[in-house]
């Protein structure tokens, strides 16, 4: 099992940037894949952002070009870096780990989840 604190979330103005980290304890950092999921009030939550444990990069269409994702395994950290935000960015953003290889942008491929941080874009 692993367990993931997530941080850096905020309060920013349109057309600002915020990055967002989670850290990850437990089992190894690299053997995982990690995602970032979203939350928005009254909505499912769906799928942000992933990277793989090779490092490849996967993005939802309404992100894609204003966040980017990295890892740095030896900190044993994720981060989601979050530019050009919009009002309909703000959510609760969850960081996931998903062990071997799975779909990416499927809820269900990750087994372990951090508690959310709060990101909210003002206009």
């Amino acid at each position: 099992q692993v367990q993931l604190v997530e941080s850096g979330g905020g309060l920013v103005q349109a057309g600002g940037s915020l990055r967002v980290s989670c850290a990850a304890s437990g089992r190894t950092f690299s053997s995982d894949a990690m995602g970032w999921f979203r939350q928005a009030p009254g909505k499912q939550r769906e799928f942000a952002a992933a990277i793989s444990k090779s490092g490849y990069t996967y993005f939802a269409d309404s992100v894609l070009g204003r966040f980017t994702i990295s890892r740095d395994n030896a900190k044993n950290t994720v981060y989601l870096q979050m530019n050009s935000l919009r009002p309909e960015d703000t959510a609760v953003y969850y960081c996931a780990a998903a062990p071997g290889y799975r779909p990416l942008a499927v809820m269900t491929s990750y087994n372990d989840w951090g508690q959310g941080t709060q990101v909210t874009v003002s206009s």
